[in-house]
């Protein structure tokens, strides 16, 4: 791929994981799960799908600037904390887990749900100076669960998409 298509297409994938980041806040989740601060992870779906198409140093630009952005229009300072808290976990959780030849795009996702509240949770302890924030982890966990599986199947969806493209489009094997 050229680099001028690799930076288009990177634009559009920051693009979308912000479109589908701001339309989650539209989901009333907390009427089906009464937990504060549960979402589904739409933006992760971009972060698998970058991470499997693109590949390790690409998805790492478009997790940072994702998040940064995100922050500048509408998260503002705590929400950047969070954000890249559990984002950075997630990913790299996420580009370890991929390298494992016994997990699938699904167990890369629940793990990257997983450190993505994991990383969430360790800001809350340090910005909030309270271990006690800790207790609403097991929860979280178990919500990855679902919503890691969720994610991984719309990026294994979408990923099957892409390698029936005609352009011959490969997956990242690794980096």
């Amino acid at each position: 791929m050229k680099k001028a298509e690799n930076v288009a297409l990177c634009g559009v994938m920051i693009s979308l994981a912000l479109v589908l980041s701001y339309m989650e806040r539209l989901i009333p989740l907390q009427m089906v799960i009464p937990l504060p601060g549960i979402k589904l992870g739409l933006a992760n779906i971009v972060t698998l799908v970058s991470l499997y198409f693109l590949g390790s140093k690409q998805a790492w630009a478009i997790l940072l600037i994702r998040c940064i952005l995100g922050a500048v229009f509408g998260g503002g300072i705590s929400g950047l904390l969070f954000s890249v808290g559990g984002s950075i976990l997630a990913l790299t959780v996420m580009s370890a887990a991929k390298k494992v030849s016994c997990f699938s795009i699904f167990g890369v996702s629940i793990l990257g749900a997983a450190a993505h509240n994991i990383g969430q949770i360790f800001m809350a302890v340090i910005l909030m100076k309270s271990i006690y924030i800790s207790g609403y982890l097991p929860y979280l966990l178990v919500i990855a669960l679902f919503t890691g599986f969720a994610t991984g199947s719309a990026a294994a969806g979408i990923l099957r998409v892409l390698i029936k493209m005609p352009m011959g489009i490969k997956i990242k094997e690794s980096n």
